[in-house]
């Protein structure tokens, strides 16, 4: 969370499927950031990807995994994920990857994809 604590950004974190669906109501996103397993529930992120595909459909959707199975991956991209993460992952990728879709984090204050390190960090 502390990542993305720059001026101009506005964050919300949630722990559990119903506030992360709950969250998804209240407003549209630019970016979230999701475990497969959401809560500790198998497929709560991919319950999550599916509302904010709903609710937030232009939200960039980076999602993390400890699980990275083809049958993960294939969900979470047909459900809109933009970024499929193995974990651990690197705080500077995920921070990379927001400034390439726009979004300042504490790594990156200056967005965009001309941020030197957002061009090089690919995870298609």
């Amino acid at each position: 969370m502390e990542l993305f604590e720059v001026e101009g950004t506005s964050t919300t974190a949630v722990a559990t499927l119903p506030e992360a669906k709950q969250a998804l109501e209240t407003g549209a996103f630019d970016l979230i950031v999701s475990d497969i397993r959401l809560g500790g529930k198998r497929d709560g992120g991919l319950q999550a990807m599916a509302a904010a595909g709903l609710l937030s459909p232009d939200a960039t959707v980076i999602v993390l995994t400890a699980y990275p199975d083809d049958d993960n991956r294939r969900a979470s991209l047909r459900l809109g994920a933009t970024h499929f993460l193995e974990k651990p992952v690197d705080l500077t990728t995920i921070a990379s990857l927001a400034a390439q879709h726009g979004v300042a984090t504490a790594v990156f204050p200056a967005i965009g994809a001309d941020t030197p390190l957002a061009r090089e960090i690919r995870t298609d």
